[in-house]
């Protein structure tokens, strides 16, 4: 793996879901999760659906679905959830839940609720940090005034660019009224954190514009943004035309770090390559916001669940045709079929220390040494000897627990090149769909 280009690819999940394969014979959850913590776990909802579908997006999710599609999703959500309360023990306990897609509010504000009362059953209906996805077009007053009731602390929305030309060109149809009824919704439903997701490398795109999008997100002073290279990924809109250009590595580069300067400048403390947080923001009640832990339990078609040796989810596809085949299947199924995982990946020992260090290295606090070597009883250092030569570059920190900031600017090549063989073997065996 290059580490020349500072764009290889994002690195959210390890191993990625294209290294999941079909479990056979496909075990227990109630076996799967028997000897894991079950005190502080993190509940994940995943709606696949959209009023439409972004040419950069690569996500599991269908545009506009039929309303009975809809409704037969939230009713399997119920033999789903019941499965996994069954799978999981009597005491499990649930510290952070993220309801994400697709978007969520997609769903009208009854069909939210009815949602929330499927997730209560699951995950219980304590007081914890809740994470909800929205967009423009479905950040609505009444569907907020869900989330608020049910004790949403962060809504995410995907604005993308604040120019409704460049909007477009990153194949997200948008219009700037659009944008800022739903920011002004969220402010008004008194949700305390407000993220906000940006794109930076679009055709057309300039300092100026960049700079201008950056502005005028400020201006709503939101606790948190994310900022995120556009990347053009097959069976995507945009990865159905051409696009090569010579200078894209520079020209993101660039405003990435015409960012860094903007925002750390307005108070935004850089925590990852893409998320900055007010300095002045609620400190978060509990753990971070995170959506790759141990302990992860998914419920949706697209979800995945994380234990410490097994990562499990239903199939994988981008491709709308496909996508809606994977639906379909799930949809289908007899309540049964949901007391079993289906797809995923058995992590060795070796494979969680990888998995550990890749977690910990690409956020700006770094790998905790003292806690690595209590869990696997050696030093990270001598397990990824590699390390040394992202100090050379210096991309790390001489003590090789914290990227340099130029080695956070560079975490898309720094992630995939530490990925394992056999992980990128599969990786690379995997057939987009």
């Amino acid at each position: 793996m290059r580490l020349d280009s500072p764009y290889q690819g994002y690195l959210y999940a390890y191993p990625h879901k294209t290294a999941y394969r079909r479990l056979d014979p496909r075990p227990l959850l109630r076996d799967v999760w028997a000897t894991e913590p079950q005190d502080s776990l993190f509940g994940y909802v995943h709606l696949p659906f959209c009023e439409m579908r972004c040419g950069f997006c690569n996500l599991f999710t269908r545009a506009n679905p039929p309303d009975e599609q809809v409704t037969a999703y939230l009713a399997q959500l119920r033999h789903q959830a019941a499965a996994i309360r069954d799978g999981l023990g009597p005491s499990a306990s649930f510290s952070r839940l993220a309801i994400g897609g697709g978007t969520p509010t997609y769903l009208t504000a009854p069909e939210l609720e009815e949602l929330f009362t499927i997730v209560a059953g699951v995950f219980g209906s304590g007081p914890v940090p809740l994470s909800v996805e929205t967009s423009p077009a479905t950040a609505t007053p009444d569907r907020l005034a869900v989330l608020a009731a049910h004790g949403t602390t962060r809504v995410s929305i995907g604005v993308q660019s604040f120019l409704d030309a460049e909007a477009r060109a990153a194949g997200r149809p948008q219009r700037l009224a659009e944008v800022t009824a739903a920011l002004a919704a969220i402010r008004d439903a008194r949700i305390p954190v407000l993220n906000v997701d940006l794109i930076y490398g679009i055709d057309g795109q300039t300092a100026g514009t960049w700079q201008h999008s950056l502005d005028e997100a400020l201006r709503w002073r939101p606790e948190e943004l994310y900022l995120y290279p556009l990347y053009v990924r097959p069976l995507t809109g945009l990865g159905r035309r051409a696009h090569a250009r010579a200078d894209w590595d520079r020209q993101r580069l660039d405003l990435y770090r015409q960012a860094v300067d903007v925002l750390t400048g307005a108070g935004y403390v850089r925590h990852s390559m893409r998320q900055f947080r007010r300095s002045d923001a609620p400190v978060p009640d509990g753990p971070d916001y995170c959506c790759q832990d141990d302990g992860m339990v998914g419920l949706g078609c697209g979800a995945r669940s994380y234990t410490t040796t097994l990562h499990y989810s239903f199939d994988y596809a981008v491709a709308v045709p496909e996508v809606r085949a994977v639906l379909t299947d799930y949809l289908s199924r007899p309540p049964d079929d949901f007391r079993y995982a289906e797809f995923g990946f058995h992590l060795d020992e070796v494979e969680q220390r990888r998995r550990w260090l890749l977690k910990s290295l690409l956020r700006a606090e770094g790998v905790d040494a003292a806690a690595y070597r209590q869990r696997f009883g050696t030093d990270h250092t001598g397990d990824f000897p590699q390390l040394t030569e992202l100090v050379d570059r210096g991309w790390l920190d001489e003590s090789r627990t914290v990227l340099t900031p130029a080695g956070l600017d560079h975490s898309d090549a720094v992630g995939p090149w530490l990925v394992s063989g056999e992980v990128r073997a599969a990786m690379g065996a995997y057939v987009p769909r």
